[in-house]
């Protein structure tokens, strides 16, 4: 089996949609509805997980299985998205953290640590 890459990803997606005529149903309103659904399925799996019961939901089976499916319906819609409207994922990750780099610059101590003062800690606005 070959290393999956995005374009071919998107390929396999749009010939599965088209071989059970699924097409008219994925407009961009459908899709990044579907898509918050799934994000919302990934977030139900932590939902009431203390902080170290989340960082070791891999080592359980059950939950990583889970975990991983919700992943790959994530993933699946992004790209589904990303080729209706012609988006290319990558270059679109790529321009935001160049922004992000520039939005949120690292401040450094006196001891040469670097850190950020204040503000908003998150970059994916």
């Amino acid at each position: 089996m070959t290393e999956p890459d995005v374009a071919g990803l998107q390929r396999r997606l749009a010939e599965f949609a088209t071989a059970r005529e699924w097409q008219p149903y994925h407009t961009p309103k459908n899709l990044a509805s579907a898509l918050s659904v799934e994000a919302a399925e990934l977030l139900e799996i932590f939902q009431w997980l203390t902080p170290d019961e989340a960082n070791r939901v891999m080592e359980d089976p059950s939950s990583a299985h889970r975990v991983t499916d919700e992943v790959a319906d994530v993933l699946a819609y992004l790209l589904q998205f990303c080729g209706v409207l012609g988006v290319d994922p990558l270059v679109a990750l790529s321009e935001k953290i160049d922004r992000n780099e520039l939005r949120f610059p690292v401040r450094r101590r006196p001891d040469g640590v670097g850190f950020r003062e204040g503000g908003d800690r998150h970059s994916a606005e």
